[in-house]
């Protein structure tokens, strides 16, 4: 790998030297904890890749995702990297690949990622002037309680909800159960799950140890095994800042680095304490795996999710469970 990079570093140097500087772009990436973060370390090497698709890439770390999109929008950046969900706006259907329950593993997120960066689904990658031009994963996103009789739906209801005050989907589930929506940011539904100013909260295992959730979640609480969604991290540039090509090249790299991404996440989900993972009974995943796939119904019919989208998510659900009422009618290719 290292040889790789001094080659492409070499390749640069000598095209400066004949005159041939290559363009500057500049990528906003969002990474919670900053510079020092594995999202943002994760792009130190995509900086080397990119090299040899004719782009010198400076990269600039952002803790608060809002800013990047805003610096994104405005044209102090070239490209941005963040959060599936915020991807929506420029492009619905990659925006819905945090569906909630959409996928239900990190085998369908690899096939789906894999599948997203063929040449033949460059046609969905574009919308405008926008490109996504890589997709990462980010880990499943988990159910937090600061108390495990919070069990239910029915033990739900009532209780305060940290809720990312962008996210309509996750606003739909918990009216859907009856609860209180409390409106949070990334950078604050941890302090309100650690202080006690929400019962519940949502969030990748890799948020643990960094935003110390487990202060939150104490003796009592617990954390549920069950793929609520998965988060995931999408690059999306203006396409004509861009060398033709960039696009295919940047997703074939970034679905290549699938393996490297899923490390960090792994380990972050191996180092929570055992005790506090709670497993549900089947019966029970599948009755909340029916109530997503009806608040994903609800929000497909009023366009916040993608139907095309939510069609290949079923066709890989399917693969993974033939035997899912979901699935009678199924002819999968």
């Amino acid at each position: 790998m290292r040889m790789i990079a001094a080659m492409l570093a070499l390749f640069s140097i000598s095209l400066t030297a004949y005159g041939k500087e290559l363009p500057q772009k500049t990528f906003c990436v969002f990474d919670p904890v900053g510079a020092n973060g594995p999202v943002f370390m994760r792009m130190q090497d995509y900086k080397t890749a990119a090299l040899a698709w004719g782009v010198e890439a400076e990269m600039k770390a952002y803790t608060n995702e809002t800013v990047a999109i805003a610096d994104f929008q405005s044209g102090v950046c070239d490209a941005a990297l963040v959060t599936g969900t915020r991807v929506r706006p420029f492009n619905v259907f990659t925006g819905s690949l945090e569906a909630v329950g959409g996928l239900t593993s990190y085998q369908q997120l690899r096939e789906l990622i894999s599948m997203l960066a063929r040449p033949q689904a460059a046609k969905y990658m574009a919308d405008g002037r926008y490109e996504v031009s890589g997709i990462m994963p980010g880990g499943s996103v988990y159910v937090f309680v600061r108390d495990r009789a919070i069990n239910s739906v029915e033990t739900a209801a009532g209780r305060k909800v940290a809720t990312l005050d962008y996210d309509l989907a996750s606003k739909k589930v918990v009216e859907h159960i009856g609860a209180t929506m409390v409106p949070a940011t990334v950078a604050t539904f941890a302090p309100r799950f650690n202080n006690g100013d929400v019962d519940i909260a949502y969030a990748p295992a890799v948020a643990y140890e960094p935003f110390e959730m487990y202060k939150g979640l104490g003796e009592q609480g617990g954390i549920y095994r069950f793929s609520f969604a998965q988060m995931n991290f999408q690059l999306i540039n203006y396409r004509d800042q861009f060398p033709a090509g960039f696009g295919q090249k940047s997703r074939e790299y970034v679905a290549s680095e699938f393996d490297k991404g899923m490390d960090h996440i792994r380990t972050a989900e191996q180092g929570i304490p055992e005790n506090y993972w709670i497993d549900l009974p089947d019966e029970q995943e599948l009755e909340y795996l029916d109530m997503l796939a009806g608040i994903r119904d609800e929000l497909a019919s009023e366009g916040v999710y993608d139907t095309q989208m939510m069609k290949l998510m079923k066709k890989l659900r399917c693969r993974s469970n033939p035997m899912h009422h979901e699935c009678a009618s199924d002819l999968l290719f």
